[in-house]
């Protein structure tokens, strides 16, 4: 791969900071309530999401662009859970989630969705170590 763009951050941990390079992030991080903690600040799972979503809707625009279909108002969710995995450890799951106007309802969006998820950079790194679920709502 020749890089095109490359993002640098620094974290301390769950309950530190995490900062990029170029000081556009700068975030307290804290373990969600869910998970023991204060739920004072964000958590990876967070951020994972909000770039998987933001990615995952740039990519479904460049194949809709291709495809010439009118996705205007479509909007993307990331559902990023964390828990127990098979081997003591932990793991992640997703479900996409991407509201699709009427015209994209069944097999047209179930298509649109199949093509980004195999064109979008998150799901090709993920592809085949996490599970990710895409629902068309």
């Amino acid at each position: 791969m020749d890089a095109l763009y490359t993002a640098v951050a620094t974290a301390n941990g769950r309950e530190g900071r995490a900062v990029s390079s170029d000081g556009q992030i700068d975030l307290q991080l804290g373990f969600p309530a869910a998970l023991g903690g204060n739920g004072q600040g964000t958590n990876p799972e967070q951020l994972f999401a909000a770039g998987y979503a933001a990615c995952f809707a740039s990519a479904m625009s460049n194949v809709a662009r291709q495809e010439k279909i009118d996705i205007t108002d479509v909007s993307v969710t990331a559902e990023v859970s964390i828990g127990k995995d098979t081997d003591g450890g932990f793991g992640l799951a997703v479900v996409m989630r991407a509201e699709l106007p009427d015209h994209l309802q069944g097999p047209a969006g179930e298509d649109l969705l199949n093509k980004t998820h195999a064109f979008c950079p998150y799901s090709k790194a993920t592809r085949g170590n996490i599970p990710v679920e895409l629902v068309i709502e």
